[in-house]
């Protein structure tokens, strides 16, 4: 058996079987990153439709629901129990589609169980949700085609996938040009050590397997991501005595993310753009991340990334757009990414974590 197939085994026995809820961690993963907005009404009035034994085996550590999924293809990275899924589908209403992944067969198992259950609770004249049994890391083998995603999505799993690169490449294979991954994830304030990774309670618990955070920039980068916005940010504590003693100096961090799949080769320009009010329950104000806040008929300037963000992304006709007549100019410095930090952002909203759907042990 090779390393990864041992780390995905440790994973399944301990969300499999090992743990019946997610009281059962032992660190406060399962809680909400801290926003800079409200959550909107529709996000938790679709949570609070989900079955409650759906809930009860929630195991993310973030809200990854982002704004304008209605009628969206939507795919769910490690689905677990079909929470997030579940919510979804209710968000991306009857035209849209949801698909949720995992590798753990309990899990899917359990997940299907609630399908009509869903369905008639929402209205639905027929499901809009498949539950497949894969890998994140071999999406093709479980059956997703590439370009077919509008938005993937993924709550405090890849902290768990020991390929990461592979895992955010095949995310990114399966969306359409202009589709966008929105994820939460566990990130380390530093490279987490061997030793660490080799532990299956550390592993379990997602702090073997957490990213440093700076990691996740390079990486995304190099399976053709545009730079990872920053939304949302909170501080993990972690409860368990042996555990915290086994991190050391390892402070980590629940953050959300926001990547797109922009064409290559694209010529980057600065542009000037301006929200229009479009956008489902934001007529007055998009923040889109913790470092763009458009207000309605404010014009904004943008450096090329955004600029190519919203004119190629599903948020095109909510945007009024003037590119510059002029190409960004490249800096010669190493660009500067401290507003990507999420222990930053987690200190500036306050660093104590709104629960979700566990207590601390």
């Amino acid at each position: 058996m090779s390393a990864c197939e041992d780390v995905r085994e440790n994973v399944k026995k301990y969300y499999g079987s090992r743990l019946e809820s997610s009281s059962d961690l032992q660190t406060s993963a399962a809680s909400c990153s801290l926003s800079c907005r409200p959550v909107p009404r529709s996000v938790t009035d679709a949570l609070s439709l989900v079955h409650p034994e759906v809930t009860k085996r929630f195991f993310g550590c973030g809200l990854p629901f982002p704004a304008k999924l209605e009628g969206c293809r939507v795919l769910d990275l490690g689905s677990g129990s079909g929470r997030d899924c579940y919510a979804f589908s209710k968000l991306v209403g009857p035209s849209g589609h949801v698909t949720g992944v995992d590798m753990t067969e309990e899990l899917i198992t359990a997940s299907r169980q609630y399908i009509e259950y869903h369905q008639k609770k929402f209205g639905h004249e027929k499901p809009n949700i498949t539950f497949v049994q894969g890998y994140m890391e071999k999406l093709s083998e479980a059956g997703v085609q590439s370009d077919s995603m509008d938005v993937v999505l993924s709550n405090c799993v890849l902290c768990l996938c020991p390929d990461k690169r592979a895992a955010l490449q095949q995310a990114y294979n399966v969306l359409k040009e202009g589709g966008e991954m929105y994820y939460s994830d566990m990130y380390a304030s530093k490279v987490v050590p061997d030793h660490m990774k080799e532990d299956a309670a550390l592993w379990g618990e997602g702090m073997g397997g957490s990213l440093f955070w700076q990691d996740l920039i390079s990486l995304a980068h190099s399976v053709g991501f545009s730079t990872p916005c920053l939304v949302s940010a909170s501080q993990i504590a972690i409860y368990n005595c042996e555990l915290k003693a086994k991190a050391g100096d390892i402070s980590y961090a629940s953050g959300t993310y926001r990547l797109f799949k922009l064409p290559k080769g694209s010529v980057l320009s600065e542009a000037t753009v301006t929200y229009r009010g479009t956008v489902a329950e934001f007529p007055d104000q998009l923040d889109f991340d913790s470092s763009h806040c458009f207000k309605k008929d404010v014009a904004v300037e943008v450096n090329g990334e955004m600029a190519a963000i919203l004119q190629r992304s599903r948020f095109f006709s909510d945007f009024k757009i003037q590119m510059s007549d002029q190409p960004e100019s490249s800096s010669a410095s190493t660009p500067q990414y401290c507003h990507l930090n999420p222990f930053l952002l987690a200190d500036k909203l306050g660093s104590s974590v709104t629960q979700c759907s566990k207590t601390s042990k």
